[in-house]
C-alpha cells in the first residue's frame, strides 16, 4: 500500500470544509486520487496535499480536468515508489479490477478516472491513461469498440481484451405506458428523454440508433440536457422528469420504480498500449481477468455476462 495513513471521504470533507457529495465528485472526476478499502474510499495524505497545492486560488467550478491533472497523467512520477496506473470508466467492475490489480501486481498503484468511453480512448491517444474501458457501438457494422480503437490509435501497438457483456436499452415508467419497445419508437411525438454526456457509450449508442432510423436529435425533448452516469438517467425517468432514457440494466434495478426494456447486448472491453514498460502488468491483468476469484466476484453482481471475460479481441 502507498501509505499507512489515509483519509475517509468524511474526513476529507471536514478538512476541506466542503460537502461529502463534493468529495465524491472530485474522486469521480479523477481530481482527487483514491482507492477502495472494503466498501470505503480512501485518500492518501500526499494526494490530498497535492490537490490542495494545485487548486490554491481556484474556485471549485474551475477545477482542472483529466488532461491537466498531474495525479492522472501517464508517466508522472510515482507515489511512494509505485507507478500510477490510470483506469478509466464508470462500471463497478472496474473498481473491483483496481482492487485486484493493487493486491496482485507489483510496482503499480491503480487510480480511477471516471471518464466516458470515447473520451477514454482520446485520453489514451494523448498518453493520459493506461487501461481504457470502452463500449462504443459502430452502427454501420454492428461491431463494438474495434472500429473506434483502430481509427483513434493509429500507429500504436495495443491489446483489446473483453471485460464483460451487459444489456443496454430503455429506462421507461413502470408499466411502459407509452409502449416503447424499439429504437424506432424514439420518434414518438413529444417524447421526453434523459440523455448522457457526449463521449459516453450510451450517448454514442443513442446517436447511432437515431442516425440509423432516420431520426433527428431535436425531435427528442431534453436531448441537450445531459447526465453524467446511468443512475442519473434512470433517476430522471423514475422521477417523471423524462419518458425514456438509455442505459444499462443494473441502474434500473438500483433506482427502482422504472422498467427496463433490453435492446442490445453491449461488449465492454479494455484497451492497453503494448510498450516495454507495460508488458509485466498487462500479463498480470490478463491473469486476473481469467482467474476464478475475479470471475466469482463479478458473478455476484446481476446483469454481467462473463462468457468472454479475459478473451483477447484484437492484438496489434
Amino acid at each position: 500500500m502507498s501509505s499507512d495513513v489515509s483519509y475517509t471521504t468524511e474526513e476529507i470533507a471536514k478538512l476541506l470544509k466542503i460537502s461529502k457529495l463534493t468529495v465524491y465528485d472530485l474522486i469521480k472526476k479523477g481530481e482527487l486520487p483514491s482507492y477502495r478499502v472494503g466498501k470505503q474510499m480512501r485518500v492518501d495524505p500526499a494526494d490530498l496535499e497535492a490537490y490542495k497545492q494545485r487548486n490554491k486560488g481556484i474556485q471549485l467550478n474551475e477545477r482542472p480536468t483529466l488532461t491537466d491533472s498531474p495525479a492522472l497523467t501517464h508517466g508522472q512520477a510515482s507515489f511512494s515508489g509505485l507507478r500510477p496506473l490510470v483506469i478509466t470508466g464508470q462500471d463497478l467492475s472496474l473498481d473491483i479490477l483496481a482492487k485486484y490489480m493493487e493486491k496482485k501486481t507489483d510496482g503499480i498503484r491503480p487510480l480511477r478516472a471516471y471518464v466516458g468511453s470515447l473520451d477514454s480512448l482520446i485520453s489514451m491517444y494523448r498518453g493520459e491513461s493506461d487501461i481504457v474501458s470502452t463500449h462504443l457501438l459502430d452502427g454501420d457494422t454492428g461491431e463494438y469498440n474495434l472500429p473506434y480503437i483502430k481509427k483513434l490509435l493509429i500507429g500504436s501497438s495495443y491489446i483489446v481484451v473483453n471485460l464483460l457483456a451487459r444489456n443496454a436499452g430503455f429506462y421507461v415508467k413502470q408499466g411502459n405506458p407509452l409502449k416503447l419497445h424499439g429504437w424506432s419508437d424514439l420518434g414518438t411525438e413529444g417524447l421526453r428523454i434523459s440523455n448522457r454526456e457526449k463521449g459516453s457509450g450510451a450517448r454514442v449508442l443513442l446517436d447511432e440508433q437515431l442516425r440509423l432510423h432516420g431520426l433527428k436529435p431535436d425531435q427528442l425533448e431534453g436531448y441537450e440536457q445531459e447526465q453524467s452516469n446511468h443512475l442519473g438517467v434512470a433517476s430522471k425517468v423514475a422521477a417523471g422528469e423524462a419518458d425514456v432514457g438509455i442505459g444499462i440494466e443494473k441502474a434500473a434495478s438500483i433506482v427502482g420504480n422504472i422498467d427496463f426494456i433490453p435492446l442490445i447486448k453491449e461488449r465492454y472491453d479494455l484497451v492497453m498500449l503494448k510498450t516495454a514498460s507495460n508488458q509485466a502488468w498487462i500479463q498480470s491483468l490478463l491473469q486476473i481477468l481469467r482467474s476464478d476469484d475475479f470471475k466469482k466476484e463479478l458473478q455476484a453482481i446481476s446483469g454481467y455476462d462473463l462468457t468472454r471475460t479475459g478473451e483477447i479481441m484484437l492484438e496489434t
